[in-house]
């Protein structure tokens, strides 16, 4: 049976991969991460990892290290969160500012699920070969909340399922979601980043 390192050897691992010098907006700095972890505060060792991995360019290897370390603390949401960003160093990121339309403009009834569940379709100016307009699958992450609301905006992280697809998009462009053919809502690209692997 291979060897798994615990969470507490993970995050002194992610902790490596800081930038040298670096801090973070709330004025956390490396030495801070540190003494927390001497102190055994592993919760806010992840939260502060987070932080600074939200902040500052990271190696790709350190979000899997954190997705890992969450797991073995328990800590689901978070461990969800982490994978997610790994699968942006691996792919690319891709995050836009989303408005549904409200149910009576004919957007959806009911809220749809935030966190990587739903993979709806997207107009994002592809063609079929025959010149018809063609649709993109891409996973969907709402940020700072679990759902999203007919009517509500948000900012959200997108997963394609073909990244290579997507890669003439830059920010202001504008795309459309989908279930079908009625467009539930629209979203203006803010950020498009290449892999980190």
């Amino acid at each position: 049976m291979p060897h798994m390192d615990d969470a507490f050897t993970l995050l002194r691992h992610a902790t490596g991969l800081l930038p040298a010098g670096a801090r973070t907006t709330s004025g956390a700095a490396i030495e801070d991460v540190h003494d927390s972890r001497r102190q055994q505060d592993w919760e806010f060792v992840l939260d502060l990892l987070l932080e600074f991995g939200d902040e500052h360019p990271i190696p790709a290897a350190f979000w899997p290290l954190l997705t890992d370390a969450a797991r073995q603390l328990r800590l689901p949401d978070i461990a969800e969160w982490c994978g997610w960003r790994a699968g942006e160093a691996r792919f690319g990121t891709v995050r836009a500012w989303l408005s549904l339309r409200r149910t009576a403009e004919g957007g959806r009834r009911s809220p749809f699920p935030g966190r990587g569940q739903l993979d709806p379709l997207w107009d994002i100016g592809n063609r079929a070969p025959g010149g018809d307009r063609a649709f993109n699958f891409a996973r969907l992450w709402v940020e700072g909340t679990p759902e999203l609301s007919p009517g509500e905006s948000a900012m959200i992280r997108l997963a394609p399922l073909s990244p290579d697809q997507w890669r003439h998009l830059a920010p202001g462009d504008a795309i459309t979601l989908h279930e079908g053919q009625p467009v539930l809502g629209t979203a203006t690209i803010t950020e498009v980043a290449p892999p980190l692997i």
